[in-house]
């Protein structure tokens, strides 16, 4: 595949928001940060995880699900890209799969002509305690997901996962082994989470497998019904390069990080440091 893929350099752009449980709200916030990131040249933007809605409870992001077929922020993201000629990870939604089957957590990303390139469902489930007033149980709302995703860009091969997925390094070794050159990481971090290991642990994908990384993320105090305020993510939407280096930051706020990109710099930090190659059987 590489011989038909333009490595040329290419401009990404990660989109940080704000999200509440107000979809409409949210898809336009979203509709005018992206089209803010095409004014400044980029060629592929990326929204977080939740895009389209954070809300408190399993019952209401249920009952917030849809279909990947009418669900509004898709439709709205696919004539977006389309209208825009623009390569778009659109986050991630709740999707409904159907015939009682529950829902999962869907990144899907849209080719310039607002058709659906690549789709994948969020493998490992955020079950955890941070504290006695702080826990969460993904498992308790959404299915996980069994099958890791690349796909082809004009640029190279972007292998996707979301948010927890960062804390499992063999996800990635795979999608390296397997030619990714650039990693997705669409986030709702939580800011407990996002202070302590955010940073650490996107670098460390970046660095031990010689891949670009691209992280959008949620941001600031999340207002939904009654709960506002209550759940708290970190932002920090972070491009990072193959040697480790971040190269935008987004910081605490709603906006647009923009950063070149140049594919080739994944074969130069992989012929200094051959890790992908260098690895060893061991019992």
């Amino acid at each position: 595949m590489d011989n038909v893929l333009n490595k040329s350099p290419f401009k990404v752009a990660l989109v940080q928001t704000n999200s509440s449980d107000d979809m409409d709200q949210n898809i336009k916030a979203v509709d005018a940060f992206v089209r803010e990131a095409v004014a400044m040249g980029a060629d592929l933007v990326m929204a977080p995880e939740n895009v389209s809605m954070m809300t408190f409870g399993s019952k209401n992001i249920i009952s917030n699900a849809s279909p990947e077929e009418g669900h509004p922020a898709v439709a709205a993201f696919a004539d977006l890209a389309r209208e825009l000629s623009i390569w778009l990870h659109g986050g991630t939604f709740a999707i409904e799969t159907g015939a009682g089957n529950g829902l999962v957590n869907r990144a899907i990303v849209f080719s310039p002509d607002g058709e659906i390139a690549a789709r994948y469902d969020k493998i490992h489930m955020f079950d955890v305690d941070l504290s006695e007033s702080e826990s969460y149980r993904e498992s308790e709302t959404f299915n996980s997901g069994t099958k890791a995703v690349l796909f082809d860009l004009p640029w190279g091969r972007m292998g996707l996962s979301t948010c927890y997925d960062v804390r499992f390094p063999h996800l990635y070794r795979a999608l390296a082994q397997n030619g990714a050159d650039f990693f997705a990481v669409p986030a709702a971090f939580t800011r407990t989470t996002g202070e302590a290991h955010w940073h650490t642990l996107l670098r460390a994908r970046a660095i031990e497998n010689g891949c670009f990384v691209f992280a959008p993320a949620q941001t600031g105090n999340h207002v939904a019904g009654n709960h506002a305020g209550e759940r708290q993510t970190f932002g920090h939407s972070l491009i990072i390069s193959p040697w480790g280096e971040i190269l935008a930051d987004g910081g605490d706020t709603p906006g647009v990080i923009v950063a070149e990109i140049d594919p080739a710099e994944v074969a130069k930090t992989r012929g200094k440091i051959p890790s992908l190659m260098n690895k060893q059987p061991f019992d």
